[in-house]
């Protein structure tokens, strides 16, 4: 269906507390809460998100740093709930919220494969079957074998991206991933990703990348300080956040 939802945020906040002084040690917190004299700050993550993302959208959201972006991301990706509100996802996730994410250092780039596929939900059959695909696309057959700690920052980004999306989800979360590693990955990974829009997948992209937005996505949201300031077309979120943030082309 045309513009069918399949991310739906309503009324969501996160709030996050927070001890008003800094403690030393974990057992004067301890004494200090026991004897009810911790005083808490909340600190608002994000403030009332109201957001509906669309099936087949490559979907760009931008905003500073701190803005929330992240914890918007981990929502979505149900790797925490929002203290008030409610968030609805239709279909398969897999989520590339950070470089590494899911991955063990110590473990090889092959064993990590196998560790990494099965938290996004593969079966260690559908693994094995995917294996070959997923070293081919990050370009790691000479490494496979080592410990990722070896591996620069931009290995284990293609490794990250490689393993999920060998399998098309229902909706794909990247977060700044695309920005690391050499032109040509990034031109691969973009033809990847284009290719499960044509398919009716739905791509949530977070990039500090105006021009990679701009080049990607259909529509965008600017996030800043947890509230929502714009949802609409790329060039006129970007504009609004451009001329918020003084930045002039």
């Amino acid at each position: 269906m045309p513009n069918e939802p399949v991310i739906i945020l309503q009324n969501v906040t996160v709030r996050y507390r927070v001890p008003r002084e800094n403690y030393h040690t974990f057992k004067e917190f301890a004494i200090r809460r026991i004897q009810g004299r911790v005083q808490y700050l909340d600190l608002l993550a994000l403030q009332d998100i109201n957001l509906e993302i669309h099936k087949g959208e490559v979907f760009g959201l931008i905003g500073p740093n701190g803005a929330g972006k992240t914890t918007l991301l981990r929502l979505i990706a149900k790797v925490m709930r929002p203290t008030e509100g409610r968030v609805w996802v239709k279909g398969r996730i897999a989520p590339l919220l950070a470089i590494g994410a899911g991955f063990h250092m110590e473990l090889t780039g092959r064993e990590n494969i196998f560790l990494n596929g099965t938290l996004l939900g593969l079966t260690r059959r559908e693994i094995e079957a995917l294996f070959n695909q997923i070293v081919d696309f990050a370009e790691l057959w000479d490494f496979i074998d080592a410990p990722l700690r070896t591996y620069s920052s931009g290995m284990v980004a293609r490794l990250g991206f490689a393993v999920a999306t060998a399998r098309m989800p229902d909706v794909l979360i990247v977060d700044e991933v695309l920005s690391v590693g050499d032109i040509a990955f990034q031109e691969k990974s973009a033809a990847r990703i284009r290719e499960f829009r044509e398919a009716g997948a739905t791509i949530l992209l977070v990039s500090h990348s105006m021009a990679a937005v701009k080049k990607m996505c259909s529509r965008a949201a600017w996030l800043d300080g947890g509230v929502l300031r714009a949802v609409g077309g790329v060039s006129e979120v970007i504009e609004k956040f451009e001329k918020y943030m003084g930045i002039s082309n």
